[in-house]
């Protein structure tokens, strides 16, 4: 269960070598986290970041998940679920993509709707019905700006976030007075091996920000955390900008 801060003992993260995540469940482990299941493609990486984790303090254990094969994500979730009660899963896996690449490619932009938004649906779902039948919980949802508007420059990841996003408030919004909090977490440009080589946006964000920006959602028990938190402003002004004035924007 969730002490009086809301900070969870136990902690499911749904892509576990998410820099975001994985700065999420440092900060959270410092706190009072004792258990974390990292879910993800078995891997080095993954089995170094649940490594790194126990050296915290933590009970971390890494489980095999793809977000590409949702007809295994009942059986892969129900395990972890029936080990005992989660106070919160953080859904992070997802990809950018190659927008160049992928207007060309069809099939690599399938990937990517499907990876992020697709196979959220899938694991958002059984993670809720869990966690309603548990009776308490968080489920958080790492959404982006990019969802906001979708823009030239990045419109096949921006349509699988704002699918994704949409999804996750009508979640919210289908779990309200369950006991259930879901939380939907907008980070604008975060500097991270995802974004590396790429040319930075303003206002700019760190993963460790937005593991701080996480723990204050939690507490709160907010709907939507924006990271930065001007960017709040800022996409509300772009997402009603006229579309002729809108193209014309170096965004």
């Amino acid at each position: 269960m969730k002490d009086a801060f809301g900070i969870p003992q136990s902690l499911l993260i749904l892509g576990g070598t998410s820099e975001i995540a994985l700065a999420t469940a440092r900060r959270l482990i410092a706190r009072r986290t004792r258990t974390v299941w990292l879910a993800g493609r078995p891997s080095p990486a993954l089995d170094s970041a649940a490594a790194q984790l126990r050296e915290l303090g933590a009970d971390a254990r890494a489980v095999p998940f793809d977000a590409l094969d949702p007809e295994s994500h009942e059986e892969t979730l129900g395990k972890v679920f029936a080990e005992g009660d989660i106070d919160m899963v953080l859904l992070a896996f997802g990809i950018l993509g190659d927008q160049a690449r992928d207007e060309g490619e069809p099939l690599a932009a399938v990937r990517v709707a499907q990876t992020n938004y697709t196979g959220a649906v899938s694991t958002g779902l059984i993670c809720a019905r869990a966690l309603q039948a548990q009776g308490h919980g968080s489920l958080v949802v790492l959404s982006s700006v990019a969802g906001e508007r979708a823009r030239r420059a990045n419109f096949i990841y921006g349509s699988s976030k704002a699918g994704l996003d949409a999804f996750a408030q009508g979640l919210g919004d289908a779990l309200h007075g369950t006991g259930v909090h879901v939380m939907v977490v907008r980070p604008g440009f975060v500097r991270s091996k995802m974004t590396a080589g790429m040319a930075e946006a303003p206002m700019a964000t760190t993963p460790e920000a937005v593991a701080h920006a996480i723990e204050t959602g939690l507490r709160r028990r907010s709907e939507t955390v924006w990271v930065p938190g001007t960017l709040r402003v800022v996409m509300s002004a772009l997402r009603h900008a006229p579309r002729p004035l809108f193209r014309r924007l170096p965004v």
